[in-house]
């Protein structure tokens, strides 16, 4: 009967926590290809199934982070926004925020990732806008200083990851591997100081409270709501987790000046050949009340994080005049001609 390596047997029988020491001989005996014919798959399965108590899964990050580059302090304080995946199914909110904050001023590192759980994830929709995205620490750091905004590429997340996909092929990441999407908020090296997350499976929220708090090297609003959805949204109260100092807060899109709507304006078109034309409209502005406030929700609280706004309704009034005047839609235009640019060996 072949030897059941001891970091499997622990993630089988739930013995916690596991050590940083045997997250990185795992990840040594992955590089080195010495794993054991199905061990891959096997601690990936059991990683899905049962996710690991907090202390063993900061280890896990703590030792990837040990294997991979990590970014420079960036110079001036860029933001992303990003969530766990998973929850009720919305129009692509947090990328639409993101470029609504780029063009209110903010600096912005967006990630993401391809859909899990949702149609169109962050990364299918910056495809089919033609939105570049980087492949190193110096070109990010290079698109935000020309536009304000950079899309950072998978080259954030540690290469690890991308051996473990390969070594459980030919079984898809996204049917076994939906751990690593469910902590891929705090996977990324990115250069930002700071970051909103949103959590859909509210069991996992002590979890990532406790890792915003122990990372000291960028302030976490950890955000989560009833509807189980991982967006700030104007229709519903969010619990945030602010690990920069005010401690948790009840967060109400009623006390700030938001009308609400309902959840049935938040959701993405049917025709995924309608998603960008939908996607371009919502950014300007034109589109129903919980879809526009949501978006000026998540875009102020990046705007007013990122040191460009000074409190709610600066940050709405800034958000408005950016969309009304087709602003976050500019953004886009130049970022898609950089990349043609690039493509064409101009840039």
């Amino acid at each position: 009967m072949p030897e059941v390596q001891p970091l499997l047997g622990d993630l089988v029988v739930g013995r916690y926590p596991i050590s940083e020491e045997a997250w990185g001989g795992f990840w040594d005996r992955l590089s080195a290809k010495e794993l054991k014919p199905g061990e891959a798959l096997a601690v990936v399965s059991a990683l899905t199934a049962r996710t690991p108590d907090g202390e063993s899964v900061a280890n896990l990050l703590a030792s990837l982070r040990a294997r991979n580059p990590k970014p420079e302090t960036p110079p001036r304080p860029p933001v992303n926004i990003v969530g766990t995946g998973g929850g009720p199914s919305t129009f692509n909110l947090s990328t639409a925020s993101a470029f609504v904050a780029g063009a209110i001023g903010a600096r912005v590192v967006k990630t993401g990732s391809r859909a899990y759980a949702s149609r169109t994830g962050s990364v299918d929709l910056l495809d089919r806008l033609g939105v570049p995205m980087t492949s190193s620490y110096d070109e990010t750091e290079d698109m935000l200083e020309r536009y304000g905004m950079a899309c950072a590429g998978a080259f954030v997340y540690p290469k690890e990851v991308r051996l473990l996909a390969r070594a459980v092929f030919p079984f898809p990441m996204k049917q076994v591997g939906r751990f690593f999407n469910l902590v891929g908020p705090f996977l990324g090296a990115v250069p930002t100081t700071a970051q909103i997350t949103g959590v859909s499976d509210h069991s996992a929220i002590p979890m990532f409270r406790g890792l915003a708090d122990g990372d000291t090297t960028k302030r976490y609003w950890i955000v989560s709501n009833e509807l189980e959805a991982d967006e700030l949204l104007s229709i519903v109260d969010a619990d945030v987790h602010d690990s920069g100092g005010e401690g948790p807060f009840k967060l109400r899109p009623s006390a700030i000046g938001l009308a609400g709507g309902t959840f049935e304006e938040l959701k993405p078109v049917d025709d995924l050949d309608q998603t960008v034309d939908h996607f371009l409209r919502l950014i300007g502005g034109d589109g129903p009340t919980a879809a526009i406030e949501s978006i000026k929700l998540n875009a102020g609280a990046l705007a007013i994080l990122g040191g460009v706004a000074e409190d709610w309704a600066d940050a709405f009034q800034k958000a408005t005049d950016a969309m009304d005047a087709g602003a976050p839609a500019d953004l886009i235009e130049r970022l898609r001609a950089h990349n043609a640019s690039a493509k064409a060996g101009t840039a």
